[in-house]
C-alpha cells in the first residue's frame, strides 16, 4: 500500500479548484488505487485527490463498509427542504469537529476508469461525504461552510494548533 501524507489546512493545495481528467493514464489509475487503500482506515469516511496533494477532480468514500471512488464528480443534485445539522470534521483540518448543516440528500455524477458514466447519491452521512468531498474539489473546506461564530471560533483552534 502507498501510505499517502495527508495534506492539512494551509496547504495551497487545499485551496485551489482541482483539474478535469481528460485522460485515464496509469497517472490516474495510481490516484485511485491510492485514493482506495487510503480511504480505507478506521475513522475515514471520504478523500478528495488535493487531499494527498494531487490537483485533479476525484475522491473516494468509505461509508458504511462501502468503499468506492469517482472521477470528475459533479455534485447535481441536493434536497432543497430537509437538511441535517451534525459535527463535521476532515482529515485536512485534524482533531477539530463543528456543527455543520448540509442537505439530508445527495447525488454526484462522474465517470470511472473506463471512461463510463458513475452516479453516487446517498442520504445522511453519505450525502455528508458527497458534499463534502465535492467541496474539497472545488477548493473549500468545510469551515468555510460553518456559520459566521462557529467559523470564528474553529478559525481560532485551526491557530492554536498550527
Amino acid at each position: 500500500m502507498t501510505q499517502r501524507d495527508i495534506r492539512v489546512i494551509g496547504d495551497p493545495v487545499l485551496r485551489t479548484p482541482c483539474e478535469w481528467i481528460t485522460d485515464i493514464d496509469q497517472r490516474v489509475k495510481n490516484l485511485v488505487e491510492d485514493l482506495l487503500e487510503n480511504v480505507d482506515e478506521d475513522g475515514r469516511a471520504g478523500l478528495a485527490a488535493n487531499q494527498i496533494g494531487v490537483g485533479l477532480r476525484a475522491f473516494s468514500w468509505n461509508i458504511d463498509g462501502e468503499i468506492g471512488y469517482v472521477l470528475n464528480p459533479k455534485l447535481v443534485e441536493v434536497s432543497e427542504d430537509e437538511y441535517q445539522d451534525g459535527d463535521e470534521g476532515c482529515l485536512s483540518v485534524p482533531g477539530l469537529w463543528f456543527p455543520t448543516q448540509r442537505a439530508w440528500y445527495a447525488r454526484v455524477e462522474g465517470i470511472d476508469l473506463d471512461g463510463k458514466p458513475v452516479v453516487v447519491e446517498g442520504e445522511e452521512l453519505m450525502a455528508r461525504c458527497l458534499q463534502h468531498e465535492t467541496d474539497h474539489l472545488e477548493g473549500m473546506l468545510y469551515l468555510d461552510r460553518l456559520d459566521r461564530a462557529t467559523r470564528k471560533k474553529a478559525l481560532r483552534q485551526v491557530r492554536d494548533l498550527m
